[in-house]
């Protein structure tokens, strides 16, 4: 009997959808090193109901007896929101292997299809062989494809991917050799919002190509959802520490995401600092007199734009003022 695995709606708002997982047959050429490419479950991650939607279009695609059309999903986040992280649970629930693929701009199409180099034939000559590129490895077998960083590509690169992402779903090699979308095969994508903010190499997407996606947005946790990241990482860290975190990081970025370009910070307090400075840092200063603000000072605040350093304190003084004194971790 194939594995399964479940899906919960983190609101309840829906009945838990159960799907079988992928499996990766032996006889696939590259088998050892695809199966090494499936993710672990990260026994802290929270489901914020990105994997429930995920779940629900995958349910979807199998049980429909008219065949449904191949959907890609994207989602559309600032920095730190956990939309890479989001995507590599899926896979890893679904036993795929998992290929993210970034697409910066100095990327370019034959990195991402492949190319024709020459090899020596070990008789003192050469020979031209052709060598897949990044995506068409992914697309010969059991794969999670995410291309990362959507709207930095270039334009060589997105127009390169059409016809893999619409109907004709495959893409046509200079060898000849058409390499189709498996049914085993999922298509991902993550990208930045393209405003004033300081994304070095984003642009708007061409909507032909934004059009051969289902784009999501995905916002900041809430407070409720910061605390239940922290207490599922680390269940001994005292409860005023979790609460003055989360505070902290909601008010951060609630100024982050206002619409007035005067009064909003540029630097947002991401999950990597909620999650994993902030607390080493409380480790590091645990015998301060007040750790959580010595792990602000010098885990937080150096990777916060100099004009921006102003509202954070303003934020920290409305929020904490002074942090709780002693170990910040009970034992």
């Amino acid at each position: 009997m194939p594995e399964k695995v479940s899906f919960e709606h983190p609101g309840g708002l829906g009945p838990p959808v159960t799907l079988e997982k992928f499996d990766v047959e032996k006889k696939v050429v590259d088998f050892d090193q695809r199966v090494g490419k499936i993710p672990q479950p990260d026994p802290h991650y929270v489901d914020l109901g990105m994997l429930y939607r995920f779940a629900q279009v995958e349910a979807v695609r199998r049980s429909d007896p008219e065949g449904f059309a191949p959907l890609h999903l994207a989602v559309r986040g600032h920095m730190g929101t956990g939309k890479d992280h989001d995507i590599e649970q899926f896979a890893a629930h679904l036993g795929l292997p998992y290929y993210r693929i970034p697409l910066t701009g100095e990327v370019r199409d034959v990195t991402l299809i492949g190319s024709t180099r020459l090899h020596g034939d070990g008789k003192g000559g050469t020979e031209s062989r052709w060598e897949d590129g990044d995506i068409t490895r992914a697309l010969r077998g059991p794969a999670l494809l995410n291309l990362s960083e959507l709207n930095a590509a270039g334009a060589e690169t997105l127009f390169a991917l059409h016809g893999l992402l619409d109907r004709y779903g495959a893409l046509d090699l200079p060898t000849g050799e058409t390499v189709r979308l498996r049914t085993d095969v999922r298509v991902f994508g993550t990208m930045n919002p393209t405003d004033i903010r300081d994304y070095a190499g984003t642009q708007t997407l061409n909507k032909a190509f934004a059009d051969r996606w289902v784009i999501w947005e995905k916002d900041f946790p809430g407070g409720d959802q910061v605390k239940a990241m922290l207490t599922r990482r680390y269940p001994s860290l005292r409860e005023e520490l979790v609460d003055a975190i989360s505070r902290l990081a909601v008010e951060v970025n609630a100024s982050f995401v206002v619409p007035d370009a005067t009064t909003r910070v540029e630097s947002p307090l991401s999950l990597r600092s909620v999650l994993d400075r902030i607390p080493t840092g409380l480790r590091v200063y645990r015998d301060e007199p007040d750790p959580l603000r010595r792990a602000w000072e010098e885990f937080v605040l150096p990777h916060v734009d100099a004009f921006d350093r102003d509202h954070y304190e303003t934020v920290w003084n409305a929020v904490v003022r002074r942090g709780p004194s002693g170990e910040p971790f009970s034992h």
